[in-house]
């Protein structure tokens, strides 16, 4: 039973928050802060909420539990077995892996090509063919990531994000500007949402393993010890995560002057164009290409460790190099086709992982035989499937019922569906309780 010295807690929330830390959370919070304008402050405080508490209570959740498997496990078995492999295909091979390759692309290589390269798809091609393969070459030895990540690629991540912060305090910038439409109505509500689609809870849960595995390569095996230090590591990767998001916001909030961007990474291309010139550009391509290139990692790494101890007759490093083939080969798709279908599939995963990581953090109070895990979860399934097949089968067509669920217009209809599963499920515990 070892225990860790503060410099290794370190490294590893170092690792941890690396592999949180993709494109998508350098996107979100400064479009946040230009919409959110003169709301940015409470607009940014939902937005942490979800997008760092969550996955910190997510890593607490899986260090509880034990695994995602028993988690999981406390709804039924065969929930065990399918809803961690929908996740990690989800967050994998299947969209979020190639999504970051796929943007690493747009945003580290495409801007430099000349116009007559840039529309074909060879480009593309060649970028992910060797993206992948330092992603490949990284997880082939994941005890190494904390050394990798902790001492290499998170230290200058932060260095290039605080190099970007300090240079717009100093340099012109307007000021705050009226806040847009939700983010005026309820400013909170409307940041929480934008956090979680972030879907760093999903990522909770699929990281668990690599920290747990971690820990447990340095000698840690004494579950409640393996537990805090989890929960440490998860605290620490938050924390770091809040600090950025909060520079993120402030860039944004503070540079609407600029012109209206319709996304996150147009913002960060016009204020990196207005504080550094043509160099800017460039800036921002390596802060995207070493972001994704992290999560990429870990999510290689952690759905490797998983497939190979689900399918062991494919050895860990056969699993790394059929996912980053497959990864590859769904990025060249393009981004956009591939945002078109990642975003309605994790809409309806999302709200599931939620519920889980609630009801495994209420524990004593809740039992882990509890029936709340079969009704809630169940009717939060229910409505995620009736909500996938709205927006992907069916021309929205299902509108009329789903949209008289409060909060289905805000993008949190689930929230009723799982209250009325626990009132269910409590008053089925109740009943078998008098019953014996």
């Amino acid at each position: 039973m070892n225990a860790l010295s503060k410099k290794e807690i370190v490294l590893i929330s170092l690792m941890l928050f690396s592999m949180f830390f993709g494109a998508g959370n350098l996107i979100f919070p400064p479009f946040l802060g230009q919409s959110a304008g003169d709301q940015v402050g409470l607009s940014l405080a939902g937005f942490i909420l979800s997008a760092v508490g969550l996955p910190i209570l997510g890593v607490a959740a899986i260090a509880k539990a034990g695994s995602f498997y028993e988690l999981a496990k406390r709804v039924h078995p065969a929930f065990a077995s399918l809803f961690p492999l929908l996740i990690y295909v989800s967050i994998g091979p299947g969209l979020a892996i190639p999504r970051a390759g796929s943007l690493a692309y747009e945003m580290g290589m495409l801007p430099f090509l000349p116009q007559t390269a840039a529309t074909q798809p060879v480009g593309l091609a060649l970028y992910t063919l060797v993206f992948f393969g330092l992603v490949f070459w990284f997880s082939l030895s994941p005890s190494k990531l904390v050394d990798r990540f902790g001492k290499l690629m998170t230290p200058a991540l932060l260095i290039l994000l605080s190099l970007i912060f300090v240079k717009s305090l100093f340099g012109p910038k307007g000021g705050l500007v009226q806040a847009e439409g939700a983010y005026a109505a309820h400013p909170v509500m409307q940041g929480f949402l934008d956090g979680y689609l972030t879907m760093d809870a999903l990522a909770a849960l699929v990281f668990g393993i690599v920290v747990s595995n971690t820990l447990r390569s340095k000698g840690v095996t004494e579950p409640g010890r393996l537990s805090g230090y989890m929960m440490a590591a998860g605290t620490g990767a938050g924390i770091l995560l809040a600090v950025i998001y909060l520079m993120l916001g402030a860039i944004g909030s503070t540079h609407a002057f600029l012109g209206k961007a319709e996304n996150g990474a147009q913002l960060l291309t016009n204020v990196m164009g207005h504080l550094f010139g043509s160099s800017g550009i460039l800036l921002l391509g390596v802060i995207f290409t070493v972001a994704c290139l992290c999560v990429s990692i870990g999510l290689v790494t952690s759905c490797s460790q998983y497939f190979s101890g689900l399918f062991p007759r494919i050895s860990y490093r056969g699993w790394v190099g059929l996912l980053c083939i497959v990864s590859m080969l769904i990025a060249n798709m393009g981004l956009t086709l591939i945002l078109k279908i990642s975003v309605p599939i994790l809409g309806a995963i999302y709200p599931v992982a939620i519920v889980l990581i609630l009801f495994a953090l209420a524990e004593p109070l809740l039992s882990p035989r509890s029936h709340l895990y079969v009704t809630a979860v169940g009717l939060v399934v229910v409505y995620g499937l009736l909500d996938l097949v709205n927006t992907m089968l069916l021309p929205r067509s299902m509108d009329f019922l789903l949209a008289s669920l409060p909060l289905y217009s805000e993008g949190a209809g689930w929230v009723v569906p799982a209250f009325v599963g626990s009132i269910l499920g409590f008053g089925v515990d109740l009943l078998r309780k008098r019953a014996y």
